[in-house]
């Protein structure tokens, strides 16, 4: 299943073990599925988790960090960036997500921030769904 992870699934699935969005970080884990993304996506990851306040609320050091990152990357497939489609969404940052998703003809955008995508990606044919209803897809409870 094409689908690209939102930057607010990795931030939940790192910070609590016991939800939906761990549970989809997992599934990448076990090459359940590959998420896409493109440089701006992964630079974005980075830069998000990478901050001070992430690694506290996580419990991860630099090199966790890093060793996370490594991993997600040998996990993904990179998307390559054809046609930007902006201005479509709100947030500058979920523009990256959106393009992602449309230049890499995935099919979802899994994420928490529901009503931030779905109008534009209701234009694209893009289906927004939480991390709960992806696992519910992929036949996990």
């Amino acid at each position: 299943m094409r689908v690209v992870l939102d930057t607010s699934v990795l931030v939940a699935g790192l910070r609590s073990q016991l939800g939906a969005s761990n549970r989809v970080l997992m599934a990448v884990a076990e090459g359940r599925f590959r998420p896409l993304v493109s440089t701006a996506v992964f630079l974005e990851y980075e830069a998000v988790l990478r901050r001070a306040e992430q690694r506290l609320a996580t419990g991860m050091n630099e090199d966790e960090v890093e060793g996370f990152l490594a991993a997600l990357a040998s996990a993904a497939e990179a998307v390559e960036i054809s046609f930007r489609w902006r201005p479509q969404l709100r947030d500058p940052c979920d523009e990256l997500i959106l393009e992602a998703a449309v230049n890499g003809q995935a099919v979802a955008i899994v994420t928490h921030n529901v009503a931030d995508f779905k109008p534009a990606a209701a234009r694209f044919g893009v289906r927004i769904l939480t991390p709960a209803e992806f696992l519910k897809e992929l036949g996990q409870p």
